[in-house]
């Protein structure tokens, strides 16, 4: 994929990295955010309402796919049971043919601090400049005291899961479905556990090992599938599509597309995962982004911080946490 013709974009997507260096320090090899992660392989099997929705063709025929679970910040080596270490992220990837995909990406909080890229630099510059145990007075207390959409999502509960299969992911941002009719329709991901949500209370995670959720992930997988649902929430005339800080009611159709089957890890797990460079805007006949600012300049971040990534020259993370 191509970077943004925006200089714009490229330019705050590079501030943007720049700033997460600042807070998690420099890893080579690894992403700015998002840096602790697991790859796992198998298949996608749409639901006969899926066509309904999309004519995309991963969404109409089983598909591949590669999904990366992953903890929060860009510290390579954090705890799972650290509370920063959420919200969990999930990359999902439909390979669709040689060197052709589409991809999901989600995260276990639903929505985002900020509209624009620019208020999230600014977030994370005030985020840099302040200690969070002692916020009086600090850039991040007015920082937040100025926005109550990231105040909001600061706040909200994001206790840690008892396993990555036990985990609920929300799209952060809304795309245009369009079916072979022509007809178009705003959906957002949610993706589901079939074994249920289920959540650890805080005493509950701070008895875990510092890496009890991948040790989880591979004790499961050799056991047996981990299955999720890919669903759609669709939003009524009127909701805003356009704004990830805007959050759908719960009373919205959810439509289910179809089931995520993993049935083994990746192959070269470290190797795939420094090279494997997720894209937020789906770029396949049948889905396309919604005008939502934060798009371009995600697709912008992924790409350069990838490109860094795969730079850093083949060194060899070899840990399953890598």
């Amino acid at each position: 994929m191509p970077l943004p013709s925006d200089e714009k974009i490229v330019a705050l997507a590079q501030d943007l990295i720049q700033q997460f260096d600042t807070i998690f320090g420099l890893h080579p090899g690894f992403r700015p955010a998002h840096a602790k992660g697991a790859m796992l392989t198998g298949t996608f099997t749409p639901t006969p309402a899926a066509a309904s929705l999309t004519r995309a063709p991963h969404m109409n025929r089983e598909t591949p796919v590669s999904v990366r679970f992953s903890d929060s910040t860009g510290i390579p080596v954090i705890p799972d049971n650290d509370p920063n270490a959420n919200p969990r992220g999930v990359g999902i990837r439909f390979h669709l043919a040689e060197r052709v995909h589409t991809d999901i990406i989600a995260h276990s909080t639903d929505g985002f601090p900020t509209r624009t890229g620019q208020e999230f630099l600014e977030f994370l510059r005030a985020l840099a400049a302040s200690d969070p145990a002692h916020l009086s007075g600090s850039p991040l207390e007015a920082y937040l005291g100025a926005h109550p959409k990231a105040l909001a999502f600061v706040q909200a509960p994001k206790p840690a899961p008892s396993s990555f299969a036990r985990e609920q992911f929300f799209g952060v941002t809304a795309q245009r479905f369009a079916n072979k009719d022509g007809q178009s329709r705003y959906g957002r991901y949610r993706i589901v556990p079939e074994a249920g949500v289920d959540h650890l209370t805080a005493e509950a995670a701070a008895a875990k090992s510092a890496n009890y959720l991948f040790d989880d992930l591979a004790e499961r997988i050799a056991k047996g599938p981990i299955t999720f649902r890919v669903v759609a929430q669709l939003p009524n005339d009127g909701d805003i599509v356009n704004d990830a800080t805007e959050h759908w009611p719960e009373d919205r159709t959810l439509l289910d597309l179809g089931s995520i089957t993993l049935t083994a890890p990746t192959a070269n797990d470290a190797h795939e995962q420094q090279w494997t460079i997720f894209d937020p805007i789906p770029r396949v006949d049948g889905i396309d982004a919604s005008d939502d600012p934060l798009l371009e300049l995600r697709a912008a971040v992924y790409l350069i911080s990838g490109r860094r990534r795969r730079a850093a020259g083949g060194s060899e993370q070899t840990a399953s946490h890598a």
